[in-house]
């Protein structure tokens, strides 16, 4: 039985895993961005997130417990420096897991783990709409069909049904006239 035992194992003993949890650390903090398997990013959220709270007050106390668990002084630097500051208003959850597919030689299935305060381009996944199975054609509007161009077929349709609904009789004064000529030309 797992009682009280947190975090996954990731296939490794204690000081690896301490060890690769501690070497992603400190490529996310210096680089803000990073690709590995999804479970060492879900894993590295749950190491990193209590780091960077810590960083957000800078006292000497907390530089000391901080190096204790990266072991890089420009990392240390780095994120009391810049990564904590623009994060001061956030109350929490300072990073973004995002799935990016399966690795081509082993299939293990690949994420990106970066700082939301470092994104400057918002992922497209929430905005993208199915495409449906009919000859690839998609759901989006195509540029000829705008709404300003709708408005205007719909007006015109909305013209004619009122002049029917007007004088229906002058289409069936028009329809007569049109036979009784044809008729005389035959005469």
């Amino acid at each position: 039985m797992r009682h009280l035992v947190r975090g996954k194992r990731l296939g490794r003993d204690v000081p690896h895993r301490k060890a690769t949890l501690q070497a992603l650390s400190v490529a996310l903090i210096k680089n803000h961005r990073i690709v590995t398997t999804l479970s060492k990013a879900k894993e590295l959220r749950k190491y990193v997130e209590p780091i960077i709270t810590r960083a957000k007050e800078d006292t000497s106390h907390n530089r000391r417990q901080v190096f204790s668990k990266l072991q890089d002084k420009e990392a240390v630097s780095h994120l009391f420096e810049e990564v904590a500051q623009k994060a001061l208003d956030r109350p929490g959850g300072y990073t973004r897991v995002i799935k990016a597919g399966y690795r081509k030689g082993d299939g293990a299935e690949q994420a990106v783990i970066e700082l939301v305060d470092y994104n400057d381009v918002k992922p497209e996944q929430s905005s993208s709409k199915k495409r449906t199975r009919r000859a690839g054609k998609s759901n989006k509007p195509t540029p000829a069909t705008t709404d300003s161009a709708q408005g205007d077929k719909k007006e015109e349709v909305n013209k004619k049904q009122d002049e029917v609904k007007e004088d229906p009789k002058k289409d069936l004064d028009e329809s007569n006239d049109a036979s009784p000529e044809v008729s005389d030309e035959e005469e």
